[in-house]
């Protein structure tokens, strides 16, 4: 973004705005509401190629399951509100098919008369979204692999889940992927699942995405990791979904879900600048390389917030707030886009997670040092009914403990505790900001010491030194250390850490004579607290004790991705 310098839009005095917007979806609904709200007498004009504008994308997969049982509910603002409500042209089934920015026009063609005109522009917004990747492989036209992008792929898609299909595969494990699974499941539709990464989710750490993956599984869906189609073939019966390792996969129909590229056809053309991603490149008042054109959503090159380096992250809400942007900086006004931070969340049956920030896979490939935390607290008061456990990951600089990202996944309250540490990164605070957020407490809804709270105490002790930590992905050889096992000795017998001794906390005053003074000893318990608390004793008395963060769930966490059956190749 930052590669495109600002201009301010000018125009004649007392003549009035034509604003034409390309798209009208999620950035270019935005845009066309914000800017008449700003100037009740401008000219807006918002082509949308489809039937329908500013329609919820995100609610697409859930009524093809039947969660949302009305179609009309997906209509976020129908074409008569935006009409008569917000007087806006908008104009469906028309397709902006070129644009000429030295004449300031576009050239539209109307998709129902089958005609083609002219119209001109002073402002124009590019808000054309992104369009599903379909992979090079035969048989992927076939009319039995469906996308879904728009509604008219949700009216395909659900009257294939609803036409009596046993059977549906599913190409690629992302957001769109695993919703479309579980919804699938809804309608009784046995699934399999193809990820061609070694997790679901690629975008969240390995992990912290495995009991989304185990609900999954326990919902009867087969998910097949390391893995794709490398051909479809049509049969009497369905489709025939070939895959890498060579299985023959039969299916009523196939969905791909294997990402999506910004749509930049109509940019490319106009000589627009573009990324190499793909992304049309803008500045922070989302201008393109010609300051009479801007561009919005899923099709723009944006900025991370964190790492300052140009992405591309197509995620509702920030192409809502880019079209709000443009259209404030039409009508002069100084606003920018502060970057996307990959914010996000995810529901798939009874499990959530969300994420904001840079991943620890990201932050490795940027090669950017960082400190991790793990803890697993209840979502509200353990006392109260109906308490569950989530697992949080916090991400923070060694040094000054600024926060990079965090990344949270369990039954309940996971989004509200990633929404805080959002906020906190937008403020550019530090993990011991987070030990004094003030944040609403009863029984029922928290603990007086939050989640969040808890993983700012924690990551504080980290930086301050005094709670020395190791991770389960940094554990050296067996022979260089000695594992203490603190939990009970029914804990213990239940499941423990390879060559792990087990010295109870309660008796380890007593057993101090047992340890070595000459090499490190790595102390664990259920998720951190009976760990810590030892690791501090053991220190006082000239031990070199380190705390696994996060304890034996985290060690599960991080054996079950590793335990998570993978095809031959």
């Amino acid at each position: 973004m930052n590669r495109i310098e600002l201009s301010q839009p000018t125009r004649a005095e007392g003549s009035k705005m034509k604003i034409v917007i390309v798209g009208c979806v999620a950035g270019g609904a935005s845009a066309a509401a914000r800017a008449r709200r700003l100037d009740a007498s401008a000219e807006i004009i918002a082509f949308e190629k489809g039937e329908h504008p500013s329609f919820a994308n995100c609610g697409l997969p859930y009524y093809v399951g039947g969660v949302i049982e009305a179609r009309k509910k997906l209509l976020v603002a129908p074409i008569d509100m935006l009409r008569q409500r917000h007087r806006l042209d908008v104009r469906p089934g028309h397709e902006v098919t070129s644009i000429d920015t030295a004449n300031k026009t576009v050239r539209v063609r109307d998709l129902e008369q089958n005609r083609e005109f002219t119209e001109h522009y002073d402002k124009l917004i590019l808000s054309p979204g992104a369009t599903p990747i379909r992979p090079d492989i035969p048989g992927i036209n076939s009319p039995r692999v469906l996308s879904l992008r728009d509604l008219a792929d949700a009216d395909r898609m659900h009257a294939a889940a609803t036409a009596d299909a046993k059977r549906a595969v599913i190409v690629g494990a992302g957001f769109i992927g695993v919703e479309v699974a579980e919804n699938l499941v809804h309608r009784g539709i046995h699934v399999t699942v193809l990820q061609q990464d070694a997790q679901i989710l690629s975008p969240w750490d390995p992990e912290m995405i495995t009991p989304v993956d185990d609900g999954m599984r326990d919902k009867g869906i087969e998910v097949l990791l390391n893995e794709t189609a490398i051909a479809i073939q049509e049969t009497d019966a369905g489709v025939s979904v070939e895959t890498r390792s060579g299985r023959q996969i039969n299916a009523d129909f196939v969905v791909a879900c294997i990402g999506v590229s910004p749509d930049n056809r109509l940019a490319v053309k106009a000589g627009l600048r573009c990324a190499e991603r793909g992304g049309i490149q803008v500045n922070a008042h989302m201008q393109t390389s010609d300051p009479d054109v801007y561009a919005v959503g899923d099709a723009v090159e944006v900025v991370d917030f964190i790492s300052n380096s140009p992405t591309q992250i197509p995620l509702a809400g920030p192409a809502n707030r880019q079209g709000r942007i443009a259209a404030d900086h039409i009508f002069g006004r100084a606003s920018r886009y502060r970057g996307t931070q990959g914010t996000a969340v995810v529901g798939v049956f009874d499990t959530t997670a969300a994420m904001t920030g840079l991943s620890e896979k990201s932050l490795r490939r940027l090669g950017r040092p960082y400190e991790k935390i793990y803890l697993h607290p209840m979502n509200h008061a353990g006392y109260y009914p109906g308490a569950q456990q989530m697992t949080l990951k916090l991400l923070f600089a060694p040094d000054d403990g600024r926060i990079l990202g965090a990344q949270a996944v369990g039954k309940g309250g996971v989004e509200k505790r990633i929404d805080v540490i959002a906020t906190a990164i937008q403020a550019g605070m530090t993990v011991e900001d987070l030990e004094e957020a003030e944040l609403c407490y009863a029984p029922q809804y928290g603990h007086a010491k939050d989640a969040v709270n808890m993983a700012g105490f924690i990551a504080s002790n980290v930086l301050r030194g005094d709670h020395p930590i190791v991770h389960v992905n940094e554990i050296p050889a067996p022979s260089d250390h000695a594992w203490i096992d603190v939990r009970t000795v029914k804990e213990f017998e239940a499941g423990h850490i390879p060559h792990a001794t087990n010295i109870p906390i309660e008796g380890l005053p007593e057993r101090l004579q047992e340890l070595s003074r000459d090499r490190p000893l790595f102390v664990y318990c259920r998720v951190g607290q009976r760990g810590y608390m030892a690791t501090r004793f053991l220190n006082q008395h000239g031990f070199q004790a380190r705390n696994l963060s996060g304890g034996y769930l985290t060690y599960r966490l991080f054996e079950k991705a590793r335990e998570i059956p993978k095809p031959l190749i």
